[in-house]
């Protein structure tokens, strides 16, 4: 077994989230690298003008992300229309929902209604507000890969319209850069492994550690036909972290690695 003493985690991070990883760098000296695999980009005013979507024709904004929320209100600005008090939202998850705060004022929960971060308790809050055939459903999501969701919503009965108002694209690495030096690999979404994909098409694993959030990303891995050594949030692991992941990967990595 070879012993970690580079990882590599696949997105940006600020001094409080780098701060965290203290312990680890310090007790077992660890090298720990942030290197963001992909980046988000707005799509512009003429972009959304090509979906033919009303964005004024509504009354309940769907969010399945902190992101959505930061381009949908974006996007409004940029075409000066204003926000109606009155709108509700439809959230994943409550960290989505009070991720809203930072444009509402007052979060009213009459206003804001939010599931546990499944589609199906997703689906389950708009039956519920769904009893109102009035209701206008606007969902903001990324461009492409949304197949699951619209099957879901064209085998219903919600009157909706969705909104792609972002996109995931890879960060193109320098022709001088490698991960060749790195014991462990971090990601974090499918997107991540698409990246690693494209920047280093003869990327050979062997002895290199990979480690996931998500069951979307676990299944990436699987399909890419890489080994996934540290599965977190995902059927059957007991982590839902990275940061608590790695410290007991490294420590039992570290004990078995001397013997």
């Amino acid at each position: 077994m070879s012993k970690i003493r580079k990882i590599l985690i696949s997105q940006a991070a600020t001094d409080e989230i780098k701060a965290q990883y203290t312990v680890l760098t310090e007790k077992y000296g660890v090298e720990i690298i942030f290197r963001p695999f992909i980046r988000i980009e707005h799509i512009s005013v003429a972009e959304f003008g090509r979906q033919h979507v009303n964005i004024e024709d509504t009354t309940a904004v769907v969010f399945t992300s902190k992101v959505g929320i930061d381009h949908y209100f974006k996007l409004c600005a940029e075409l000066r229309y204003k926000v109606p008090e009155q709108m509700k939202y439809v959230c994943k998850s409550e960290a989505i929902g009070w991720y809203l705060q930072r444009y509402i004022q007052q979060l009213r929960k009459r206003k804001v209604f939010c599931g546990d971060n499944t589609t199906k308790s997703l689906f389950s809050v708009m039956d519920k507000l769904g009893k109102r055939k009035s209701e206008k459903y606007l969902f903001i999501v990324p461009e492409g890969k949304n197949e699951e969701l619209i099957a879901l919503l064209e085998n219903s009965s919600y009157n909706y319209q969705i909104a792609m108002m972002y996109r995931t694209v890879s960060n193109d690495f320098e022709a001088n850069e490698t991960i060749d030096s790195f014991d462990m690999l971090v990601f974090y979404s499918p997107d991540g492994i698409s990246a690693l994909k494209k920047n280093f098409p003869n990327f050979s694993q062997e002895n290199k550690y990979i480690g996931c959030i998500g069951e979307g990303t676990a299944t990436a891995i699987e399909q890419a036909q890489l080994r996934l050594d540290m599965p977190v949030a995902c059927k059957g692991s007991k982590f839902r972290s990275v940061k608590d992941a790695l410290e007991e990967f490294v420590k039992e990595n570290h004990k078995n690695a001397h013997k």
